[in-house]
């Protein structure tokens, strides 16, 4: 099977530049307008990414009759974890945006907070009718959760005090296999599963308004994976040669550190805070206890 491709950040950064950009834009257009706006810019984009996929990726693959895949087990859910990251974000983009459309909160939530879920649902098809793949079940799941945090936070606080959040920290394991895992750095950052990490951080101070901490402080919970050198095993072939490293225990890792919610930060550029929204999604660095399932407990004074 080809490794999977990583769609989710290519329609992650066009969603969050879409939505957020309109936080910039003119408050002067009357909300027909930016209705038809969202409407219209929404249903091109889809349609685009729908269609570029297809003629860019799968076109090339062949096709056969819808099927589902199990790949509950594949790279100890690291992708599963990656399939909530982007439809959260995407949920979240979708929201912005249909609040400045001028739509009901409901409307906002339901509708706006399901855009990466209907994203990689389309994607999801397409899987199921080529023959390398097969819709998932798994990353159905992963991204109705992701989806459904971006909505019932929404619903329930009008905003998000739980956030998806990323990290990378360069792994070992990507030299061994270059056309898996990328053979640069923006390849690695996409492609390498051991280098990355995912977290939920959630604002302490919204969870205890009457608390004297600062009220950027998060805490955030994270979770990675180690010693992954293929999706299921640690064996493969590559250019005619078989490698076995079976001796490299696979591993889960916990973590669990303080954080920063760069949406606190008080500034009135709009350009600035959309900025910061936007890095809002990467896991600021800073003191870090881990459990690794092979080596135990280990802290660490700065972790990415």
């Amino acid at each position: 099977m080809q490794p999977r491709k990583q769609y989710w950040l290519r329609s992650l950064i066009f969603l969050v530049i879409f939505s957020y950009g309109s936080a910039f834009g003119s408050d002067s257009l009357q909300l027909d307008i930016r209705k038809k706006i969202v409407v219209g810019g929404n249903i091109a984009a889809y349609s685009g990414l729908m269609s570029g996929l297809y003629f860019l990726w799968y076109s090339d693959y062949p096709m056969s009759k819808f099927h589902l895949l199990n790949d509950n087990k594949e790279w100890l859910q690291m992708d599963k974890a990656g399939h909530s990251f982007s439809c959260y974000y995407e949920g979240v983009a979708g929201i912005e945006m249909m609040k400045w459309a001028g739509y009901t909160k409901k409307q906002s939530a339901f509708i706006g907070g399901s855009y990466g879920f209907f994203i990689q649902t389309g994607v999801e098809v397409l899987d199921g009718f080529s023959d390398g793949w097969g819709a998932s079940w798994g990353d159905m799941t992963a991204n109705t959760f992701g989806a459904g945090l971006a909505i019932s936070q929404y619903l329930l606080w009008e905003e998000q005090r739980i956030s998806l959040k990323f990290s990378y920290s360069p792994s070992p394991y990507a030299k061994f296999r270059p056309n898996t895992f990328g053979a640069n750095f923006p390849q690695r950052l996409l492609k390498d599963y051991n280098a990355q990490t995912y977290w939920l951080s959630g604002n302490i101070k919204a969870f205890a308004p009457d608390c004297k901490i600062p009220d950027w402080l998060n805490i955030a919970v994270g979770y990675g994976a180690d010693g992954m050198y293929g999706g299921f095993g640690n064996t493969f072939t590559s250019n005619g040669i078989d490698y076995d490293f079976t001796s490299t225990p696979r591993s889960r890792q916990f973590y669990i550190a303080p954080d920063i919610d760069l949406t606190k930060i008080k500034t009135h550029n709009k350009l600035v805070k959309t900025g910061l929204t936007i890095l809002n999604g990467i896991k600021f660095p800073l003191p870090t206890l881990e459990y690794h399932t092979t080596e135990g407990f280990k802290a660490h004074l700065i972790q990415f």
